[in-house]
């Protein structure tokens, strides 16, 4: 008989574990109160900052994106209201001619005096740099504790630039989230490589989704290109290029020069070196190997990256855990659903909305599972956000499936029977993993009778494990059925939150995460909660390489290709150590599958240590 059989128990968002009163568990000797809650200031402070970043350079990449566009086909008002309905925290956007008055420029939205009148200068100084030629943004600017920033952009057509003024609402998002989520605050209070894709014969832009779809297409450097001069250009003008394009010269081969621009895609470069003296000027077209790249071919460095707009620069957390060499083995596929038992998520989102599937939203039965919070969102993105479509972020997997299921309110809290219910719809409509990123110390008879319900069904179920720095087990995490995960920073050390135990199976990057976010934006946060789609994602793709893979079995392969850390074998802080992607993926293809059969206990629901030897054996550890 279980203490606990609360229906109406609160579940948090974010493994923001609710203590129920009582005596509490030592903590670690080295983490007083007072530096704990100073260490998890400055992680939300970290992750304010790099979701300031995050949102300059989305912003600075729409606009540059805008401003190719115009003098095309569209006129500069319809893309100007275009950008601003997908992005509307861009309160008000100015299209202006070079020289001349701001007032004689076409605006869309509009923002209040105060705003305006704290933010003028700045607008003044991006006109002055358009006019120049050169972007532009300023510092914050806070106008009654709400933050904003001017952003300048010039147009592709040489002669206009576009002056945006930046909303930050997702600021003061995020820090509401996180003193949530790091349970800040009392809770609940209340009730490099850039690629496109071209027809081969005709040149001509194709979108490509599968691998098979890469026959008769090539490939190329988004902002790179390759040119031959007639005559040898001197250094200054080598100099006035590197000027005017914004970027760089890379490198130099033969006769032929490759160029970089940050700011002007390849057609553009190649438009723009028309006015030089040049044989030819063309796309940095990429070659690649016609056979598949195995682990040793990755470790010399055959690893490819995607051109997603944030990846390079803020998505670390993906080759820290092999990632990148993991998808060489599988990228996933739409046959193998992950449910997200959350907040919902925002559906209309570009970089997610091709990857859900129809969810379900038990907080209002009837609605659709919309994110009111950001935390579902969050967590979907790092699973499945499209991947190497020049937008945003990558997730983990390109082609599994997202299901959505709403079961926390819009204060990130719901009831042990409306996460319950949710589980059972998840698996009971097709899901064959479940991410849950929730939690409570309470141990609820009926959850966990929901939890079986799955587990029998062969769902391989992952939960964070919390963010109180405490080794107390938190639900549904400590259930056997679940797969429980703790959170690292990028240094592999243990985040200063992350709770403990030896129920902790492994450990995922969880610091200063960066992902999808309400209301077509990115976020960077932190916890637990941003760890365990990590290990989610990876369930996903073994059971995407080796369908055939029992539950019980891709819990424990994940557990034997982990990298340990800390202490020697298995330990309260990391468990069997973190996630590694490209190993675990190794191991899960059907050959190895054959060999494990053999070595594993007749039925192959219990893995032993024969399995655990001939594993080690294969990767060589």
């Amino acid at each position: 008989m279980r203490k606990y059989a609360f229906t109406a128990l609160a579940v948090l968002a974010g493994a923001a574990l609710l203590f129920p009163r009582g005596e509490r568990l030592p903590e670690p000797e080295a983490m007083t109160p007072q530096s704990e809650i100073r260490m998890k200031e400055a992680t939300m402070n970290q992750d304010l900052e790099r979701t300031d970043e995050l949102c300059r350079l989305q912003c600075s990449y729409e606009l540059h994106r805008v401003g190719s566009a115009i003098g095309q086909a569209s006129p500069a008002s319809k893309l100007l209201k275009d950008l601003q309905q997908e992005h509307p925290h861009m309160e008000w956007l100015i299209h202006s001619k070079r020289n001349e008055p701001l007032s004689q420029g076409e605006t869309v939205g509009s923002i209040e005096e105060p705003v305006r009148s704290r933010a003028q200068a700045e607008i003044d100084r991006a006109k002055s740099r358009l006019d120049a030629g050169e972007s532009y943004q300023s510092e914050p600017l806070n106008v009654g504790g709400q933050h904003y920033f001017v952003l300048g952009e010039p147009a592709a057509d040489g002669g206009s630039g576009i002056i945006a003024v930046v909303h930050q609402h997702i600021l003061r998002q995020v820090a509401d989230h996180q003193r949530k989520n790091l349970r800040l605050i009392p809770y609940p209070a209340e009730g490099r490589y850039k690629i496109e894709s071209v027809d081969s014969d005709t040149m001509k832009d194709v979108h490509v989704d599968h691998p098979e779809e890469n026959a008769g297409t090539s490939h190329y450097h988004k902002d790179q290109v390759v040119v031959k001069f007639k005559q040898e250009p001197t250094e200054a003008q080598l100099n006035q290029i590197s000027s005017e394009i914004g970027g760089r010269l890379v490198s130099k081969l033969g006769y032929a020069y490759v160029f970089e621009s940050p700011r002007m895609e390849a057609q553009a470069l190649v438009a723009y070196f028309r006015k030089w003296n040049v044989s030819y000027a063309e796309p940095h077209f990429l070659y690649l190997t016609n056979t598949t790249l195995g682990p040793k071919a990755l470790q010399e460095g055959g690893i490819f990256r995607p051109n997603d707009a944030l990846y390079r620069r803020y998505q670390g957390n993906l080759p820290q855990i092999e990632t990148e060499a993991g998808w060489e083995f599988t990228k996933g596929s739409d046959q193998v659903t992950v449910a997200v038992v959350d907040t919902g998520a925002d559906l209309s989102h570009p970089d997610l909305r091709d990857q859900l599937v129809g969810g379900i939203n038990v907080v209002n039965q009837g609605s659709a599972p919309e994110d009111d919070v950001g935390h579902g969102t969050h967590v979907s993105g790092v699973i499945g956000a499209l991947v190497n479509n020049n937008l945003g972020i990558a997730g983990m997997s390109w082609y599994n499936r997202i299901m959505p299921v709403k079961v926390l309110d819009g204060t990130g809290a719901g009831s042990t029977y409306s996460v319950a219910q949710g589980i059972i719809w998840a698996v009971d409509n097709g899901a064959k993993v479940i991410n849950m990123s929730l939690g409570n110390y309470a141990d609820a008879e009926f959850l966990h009778d929901a939890i079986r319900y799955a587990f029998e069904r062969d769902v391989v179920m992952i939960a964070a494990s919390g963010n109180d720095n405490t080794d107390r087990p938190g639900f549904p995490a400590a259930y056997p059925e679940v797969f429980a995960v703790a959170a690292v920073d990028s240094n592999n050390s243990k985040a200063s939150f992350s709770n403990y135990g030896d129920y902790i199976d492994v450990a995922a990057p969880g610091v200063s995460i960066a992902s999808t976010y309400l209301h077509n934006q990115y976020a960077a946060l932190s916890g637990t909660s941003m760890a365990s789609p990590h290990v989610t994602a990876l369930a996903a793709l073994i059971r995407s390489v080796n369908p055939a893979l029992k539950n019980t079995e891709v819990m424990q392969l994940m557990r034997d290709t982990a990298t340990d850390l800390g202490p020697k074998g298995k330990d309260m802080y990391y468990g069997y150590g973190l996630i590694d992607v490209a190993r675990a993926l190794a191991a899960a293809r059907p050959q190895a599958a054959g060999q494990k059969q053999e070595a594993s206990t007749p039925g192959g629901t219990t893995l032993g240590s024969s399995w655990s030897d001939w594993l080690r054996s294969l990767l060589g550890t």
